[in-house]
């Protein structure tokens, strides 16, 4: 039971933060502050 209730609060926040991320990447003014922001992701070790 418990074990069941971690992978649905992991899920929860993994499906938060992609939301987060994907909204961030969505503000984007332009291609050029998209890729920047993809590059910035990636470099702190994000996965897209």
């Amino acid at each position: 039971m418990f074990a069941f209730i971690l992978e649905k609060l992991s899920t929860w926040f993994e499906t938060a933060e992609r939301s987060r991320r994907e909204a961030y990447l969505a503000s984007s003014s332009d291609v050029v502050q998209l890729e920047q922001r993809i590059r910035s992701l990636e470099t702190n070790g994000y996965s897209l």
